[in-house]
């Protein structure tokens, strides 16, 4: 079994910064990428941002230079700070990660989510 368990959202002012983090826990072998998602009310989940194992980012353009991605490989946990928050960026945002489970056994796993709500 794996969780992803995100924490850090909430309710912050336009302009403002959050911190969101997520911790792989359980039967894991090996994690490879990691990543957040971005679902506003009645849209689609999107892409907020990536990290490979070695430290490789890609972001979406709309979050380039606002946030950031990094994460702790011995924790196997994945943060994103976000700043100069805009309304727009509310929504969910969902914890994502590409990870072995065995030498062979391979997949996608998911967070609950978290909310942020940024209020102008």
């Amino acid at each position: 079994q794996v969780q992803l368990v995100e924490s850090g959202g909430g309710l912050v002012q336009a302009g403002g910064s959050l911190r969101l983090s997520c911790a792989a826990s359980g039967i894991i072998f090996s994690v490879n990428t990691m990543g957040w998602y971005h679902q506003a009310p009645g849209k689609q989940r999107e892409l907020v941002a990536s990290i490979t194992k070695s430290g490789s980012t890609n972001y979406a353009d709309s979050m380039k230079g606002r946030f950031t991605i990094s994460r702790d490989n011995a924790k196997n946990t994945v943060y994103l700070q976000m700043n100069s928050l805009k309304s727009e960026d509310t929504g969910v945002y969902y914890c994502n990660a590409k990870l072995f489970t065995s030498y062979r056994a391979s997949g996608d796993y998911w967070g609950q989510g978290t909310q942020v709500t940024v209020s102008s």
